[in-house]
């Protein structure tokens, strides 16, 4: 890299990026975590903080199934941007094995690694019973467990007092929680840890949600003060009308999802082609309404507002697009707007 590029805020506020790798119609899951690095390193050198990438299983269309494996090949990839996981699904795996992952990383890149912990399967039903998912009443003892081995220290006579995880022992990364509900935001802010709320994929939950997450919020060794990020989807273009055109193929296959009928992630062409039902197109309408879609200053003023509403202390964009040019075009074209206000 020539220079480390000027970090890029909005009011003050850093911007992220969030990816989960789209594997689009006709390509490959190689070509698509390509993609996804070629953006991590594009997005470094526009400024952006962090590049998360999120755990998925058994989706045809995302191939971030394994975080941490991606995390550490963006990590040899880049050399200034934060990288890390939004999230690793905690239930899906023991916490010594996530210990050991996110310490060896942490280890091999020192103060660049981030571990966003959530606790959904990130799956169906089958293929979480395939992972053992433990569910969602085990999450406490597994988040403690974690912390446990990181720190190395355990109560008296806890069972774990022998077993060391190496190298996560004393080389923690930053740890934050993820959520879509209240939950994680109270355990976030009870324990002193950032949360990171996903307002692309439930945005009627964000306010009481980042309002419990202050409420509960107890200062820590890790923070001092609540610090929230928020998630948005966002697809930028030339024009409004480019970027609502691209943001068919999102729309589609998130519809095709929740019908039970996932897939790799259609062309905007066939999304234009496709005859919505009423309900169907109703379902598009409320989804994409607290999307951020258009041209650049639409975009600006989107996530300026989104900004006030949640007070938020980091904003983290989250793009789908068929084309990995039109992923990249889309930062490019936030990188700019935001510059330039």
């Amino acid at each position: 890299m020539a220079g480390i590029p000027d970090p890029l805020t909005l009011n003050g506020a850093p911007l992220s990026v969030l990816d989960l790798a789209p594997i689009p119609d006709g390509g490959s899951a190689g070509e698509a975590l390509r993609a996804t690095t070629e953006l991590a390193r594009h997005t470094e050198s526009l400024g952006f903080t962090r590049f998360w990438v999120a755990e998925h299983h058994g989706m045809p269309g995302i191939a971030s199934s394994s975080p941490p494996v991606l995390i550490g090949h963006i990590a040899d990839a880049t050399e200034t941007i934060r990288v890390g996981s939004g999230g690793v699904m905690l239930p899906n795996h023991t916490s010594l094995v996530v210990a050991e992952q996110f310490g060896m990383l942490e280890a091999l890149h020192p103060g660049r690694i981030d571990l966003g912990i959530g606790r959904a399967p990130g799956t169906d039903q089958a293929t979480a019973a395939a992972l053992r998912h433990r569910g969602p009443d085990e999450f406490p003892r597994q988040l403690t467990d974690l912390l446990g081995f990181f720190a190395g220290q355990w109560p008296t006579g806890h069972p774990n007092t022998t077993v060391h995880a190496v190298p996560g022992e004393g080389n923690g990364p930053d740890m934050w929680l993820l959520g879509s509900s209240g939950y994680s935001a109270q355990v976030a802010g009870a324990l002193g840890l950032p949360f990171a709320f996903a307002h692309h994929f439930m945005p009627a939950n964000t306010l009481p949600a980042l309002e419990l997450y202050r409420e509960s919020f107890r200062p820590s060794e890790t923070l001092a003060k609540p610090y929230a990020m928020v998630a948005a989807g966002v697809i930028c273009a030339e024009s409004d009308e480019r970027a609502r055109f691209l943001a068919g193929s999102s729309a589609l296959s998130f519809l095709r999802l929740r019908q039970g009928r996932p897939g790799r992630v259609p062309s905007p062409e066939e999304a234009a082609a496709y005859s919505y039902s009423d309900l169907e197109q109703a379902f598009i309408t409320d989804r994409q309404a607290t999307q951020l879609i258009g041209a650049p200053d639409t975009v600006r003023s989107g996530l300026t507002e989104l900004l006030k509403r949640t007070e938020a202390d980091e904003l983290m964009l989250t793009t789908q697009t068929y084309s990995p040019a039109d992923r990249l075009r889309s930062f490019e074209l936030v990188a700019g707007a935001v510059s330039a206000s």
